[in-house]
């Protein structure tokens, strides 16, 4: 699940100088980790949602929480799959 995401970040980000292994599970996405922006987030949110056929909340805080790292994506994608 994890290289699934990594791979799906770098092909909706275009981030092409980027492996999946270039992305540990656990750094952050966002800020000092990978530097993703709030734009981003938005893109990637549509591409999982599409792929893994996801609900996101409306929660800020929450969404934060979920997106922190490949391994908290990875985390709730498991847990809404076995709803």
């Amino acid at each position: 699940m994890e290289n699934e995401i990594k791979e799906l970040i770098i092909k909706v980000l275009e981030l092409e100088d980027m492996k999946p292994s270039d992305i540990a599970d656990e750094d952050a996405l966002f800020g000092e980790g990978l530097g993703l922006d709030s734009i981003d987030a938005l893109e990637l949110g549509m591409a999982l949602k599409k792929k893994f056929n996801l609900t996101l909340s409306t929660s800020k805080e929450e969404n934060a929480k979920i997106f922190y790292s490949v391994k908290t994506l990875a985390d709730f994608i498991r847990s809404k799959q076995g709803e």
